[in-house]
């Protein structure tokens, strides 16, 4: 999942594909670098980000929309919590919403994918954007993000929306502080107990600067990838990525590697 942010404010590339001209041609990027699906998001969900009116944020969104599906062959997957930003973006052909509140954040966002049967991502988040790096202390977090996830399964299933269409996100950088960060990627593997799509968003986030010691976001590329390559021998079926090209060539060989070294067990030496 390519990462296409049209927001002024975004902690890595805010402000850099503002104008449809410029989206495009990154839309057009993460397409030629190998994406599956491109994730367009038009309202900063940085620590600290402002909120902005679903007026505001369709305006930033709905024309890069409708010129990205016009340019590039890939899903679209809409960044928003916001019901009508959601049915907007539905109606100009977005097949995902991936939203940081799990469908918690408008309370007509449930029944209105219900009622048009889209896809969604979940993600585990307490508080808001606004206030959630003062709630990052739990006394079981594991056991949180489960219960979580069991809870919203739930509602989405009572309100129509089928297993099938939910992917569930963890939230790193969410709520969450370094080590339990860390914690929830040594433990991917505990969200499959539903059988839905593990994705994981880890991309030149804070965590990556701070492990490894890089201050500017953009330079974190190393270990963005590293993180991505734990993710998803730990379970991880999506990467939420800003560097496609360069996570697609490190997937491609870390799989080649497995690949050829399986092979090469099962052959039998005369």
């Amino acid at each position: 999942m390519g990462i296409l942010n049209v927001t002024p404010d975004s902690f890595s590339d805010g402000g850099a594909f503002i104008r449809r001209d410029q989206a495009v041609m990154r839309a057009r990027q993460i397409w030629e670098s190998g994406a599956d699906i491109i994730d367009i998001g038009a309202e900063s969900t940085r620590p600290g980000a402002p909120a902005i009116s679903a007026s505001e944020e369709m305006e930033r969104l709905l024309p890069v929309v409708e010129a990205v599906m016009a340019a590039v062959p890939l899903p679209v997957s809409i960044d928003t919590y916001k019901a009508s930003v959601m049915r907007e973006a539905w109606s100009l052909g977005a097949g995902l919403m991936n939203d940081v509140t799990a469908l918690r954040g408008d309370p007509d966002s449930l029944a209105l994918l219900a009622e048009l049967q889209i896809p969604v991502c979940l993600m585990h988040m307490r508080g808001t954007p606004r206030n959630m790096q003062g709630q990052t202390r739990y006394t079981d977090l594991l056991g949180e993000v489960q219960d979580f996830f069991r809870e919203r399964i739930s509602a989405c299933e009572a309100a129509g929306i089928q297993r099938e269409q939910l992917l569930l996100d963890p939230g790193l950088g969410f709520a969450k502080d370094l080590q339990g960060n860390c914690l929830l990627l040594q433990n991917l593997e505990d969200l499959q107990t539903w059988g839905i799509p593990i994705l994981v968003g880890v991309s030149r986030k804070s965590m990556i600067g701070t492990l490894s010691g890089v201050s500017e976001a953009a330079r974190r590329l190393g270990g963005s990838i590293a993180a991505a390559l734990w993710a998803v021998a730990h379970g991880a079926q999506v990467l939420r990525v800003h560097d496609v090209a360069e996570t697609v060539q490190a997937i491609r060989v870390w799989t080649g590697i497995q690949e050829q070294g399986a092979a090469q067990s099962l052959r039998i030496t005369p």
